[in-house]
């Protein structure tokens, strides 16, 4: 990795990590647009090599139809996730982000990893949906796996508050973020 040295006002050296390779996540949701429009910006202003990761989850959709996925429920999932995708990457391209995208079957933290890993990026760019109240005690610490399963910088893009208030995206794709 290569670091950039620049000077503050006051003459204190700053260094920055200079990201030449970036996997950003996206599934369509509110956290996934704003991973999007994060990564999009970092990659623009550091050049990076984008790559762009849309997940299927299907075990999270299995288990909310209680087991019971026919073939063109599970061909209607990898649709919209591939339709996810291709918004993602043609959201960037209209912005100047050249990215190439990737599509994959499973765990989203496994997912990440295994995409993460073979192309040896330097950061990873995830969205973090807020949990509250109970929600975060049976839901775990779902972010603990993925940072011990890689070996370079995770960007976690959280929503403000009045993001969260804003009505969800319909075209979300099963929970890709973490």
């Amino acid at each position: 990795m290569i670091h950039v040295r620049n000077r503050d006002r006051r003459g204190r050296e700053n260094i920055m990590a200079s990201y030449k390779k970036i996997l950003l996540c996206y599934d369509g949701s509110r956290e996934g647009r704003k991973a999007l429009r994060c990564g999009a910006d970092l990659a623009l202003d550091l050049k990076a090599e984008t790559h762009l990761l849309s997940v299927v989850d299907m075990r999270s959709s299995i288990a909310q139809s209680a087991g019971l996925l026919t073939d063109v429920a599970c061909g209607s999932f990898e649709k919209t996730a591939r339709d996810i995708l291709q918004e993602g990457v043609d959201w960037l391209t209209e912005r100047g982000v050249t990215a190439q995208g990737h599509f994959a079957f499973g765990h989203p933290i496994d997912e990440i990893a295994n995409l993460s890993n073979d192309l040896k990026v330097d950061l990873v760019v995830v969205g973090h949906r807020c949990r509250t109240g109970l929600s975060r005690w049976w839901m775990g610490a779902g972010n603990t796996p993925l940072l011990d399963r890689i070996s370079c910088s995770i960007l976690v893009a959280c929503s403000s508050a009045q993001e969260q208030q804003e009505p969800e995206p319909v075209a979300a794709a099963p929970a890709a973020t973490v």
